[in-house]
């Protein structure tokens, strides 16, 4: 089976069954001194560890170190490549466009531990059997979505007129040029290389990403827009193969178990939360960019543009088959409990 090429099993002799062994690889593709990493993977993975008393070891490789792209990181998994990592399913548009909903302008809180809750919630309800290929253990969503630019800072509507920003997500793609910019879709580790040649002037990105990237030395202002409700958002899946996972014995299934769902998506979104607080005080005492907020009427300007995104991607999936005003309705609906 291909599993055995990621699973490491070792049957210790003359001892029983509940004495397997097991390490797990799991892969992802960002700086390990960023949030998710620190404040969450690695105590996961100590979590794991020490519930388990031993039998479980799990290896955390960053920067796709186990090969592969960001791009394809759902199907490594699916297809016993790696063990298990951190997914952004939207680098794949139109595949699970279920999930889009999430990620529509100013869908969801700032707090990305609020808003991960909701999404977990989210994905209960309809996600689950598009995913069926994987065994998901979380689902979350970043914080803050703030505009990370070269030059002068957004300050109107007008500012965003012909700007190359990057957009992770087909939704944020859609705002992005509904503003008037150029919106250019491309995975987060090619973000900091498209600035540096200037093939972009911008993009869009949470706070926590920003020092690792070097963002605070590739572009030079930074903008929020005002408000509770983050600009836009990105769904993300930590994850492990199926066959992995149930071949594990019960009682380490169970260990996965209790580290997994609501309780781990609210772990990340804290991971995320506690990341942007930091990088954005990092910038404004290390730097002299400008770290600034829209107005209230640009943020309204704004909102009204991203309501007209939403109308259409509502339209768009009731013509595919979808109930489109449902799941925005649900997502509303689940972002709403705090």
């Amino acid at each position: 089976m291909s599993i055995l090429r990621t699973l490491s099993v070792t049957l210790v002799l003359a001892a029983p069954a509940a004495a397997q062994e097991v390490t797990l690889r799991f892969q992802h593709f960002v700086n390990p001194n960023s949030a998710n990493p620190k404040y969450f993977m690695q105590p996961w993975a100590e979590a794991i560890e020490e519930q388990s008393n031993g039998r479980i070891k799990v290896e955390l490789y960053p920067f796709m170190q186990l090969g592969g792209s960001p791009v394809n990181q759902y199907d490594l998994i699916a297809d016993g490549a790696i063990d298990g990592g951190w997914v952004i399913p939207g680098y794949q548009p139109g595949r699970f466009p279920e999930l889009e909903a999430l990620e529509l302008p100013f869908m969801t809180p700032k707090s990305a531990a609020v808003s991960s809750v909701g999404a977990w919630e989210f994905t209960e309800k309809h996600l689950l059997d598009d995913f069926e290929d994987v065994h998901v253990i979380a689902a979350h969503l970043h914080g803050r979505g703030i505009i990370h630019k070269t030059g002068d800072p957004i300050e109107t509507l007008a500012d965003f007129e012909g700007l190359n920003l990057r957009g992770p997500s087909r939704p944020a793609t859609l705002l992005l040029e509904k503003l008037g910019a150029n919106p250019v879709g491309m995975p987060l580790p090619a973000f900091p290389e498209s600035l540096a040649k200037g093939v972009i002037e911008g993009g869009v990105v949470p706070w926590e990403q920003v020092p690792p990237l070097k963002l605070d030395e590739l572009t030079g202002t930074h903008t929020d827009v005002a408000g509770d409700n983050s600009l836009y958002n990105l769904y993300f899946l930590w994850a492990i193969n199926k066959d992995v996972y149930e071949g594990l014995p019960d009682d380490l299934k169970a260990v996965i178990d209790a580290n997994s769902g609501a309780m781990a998506a609210e772990w990340i979104g804290r991971a995320h939360d506690r990341g942007d607080d930091e990088a954005e005080a990092q910038v404004g005492e290390t730097t002299d960019n400008p770290i600034t907020t829209l107005s209230a009427e640009v943020t309204a300007e704004i909102e009204a543009l991203g309501a007209e995104v939403t109308e259409a991607w509502i339209v768009e999936m009731t013509e595919r088959g979808f109930d489109g005003a449902g799941l925005v309705a649900d997502v509303r609906a689940a972002m709403a409990r705090e």
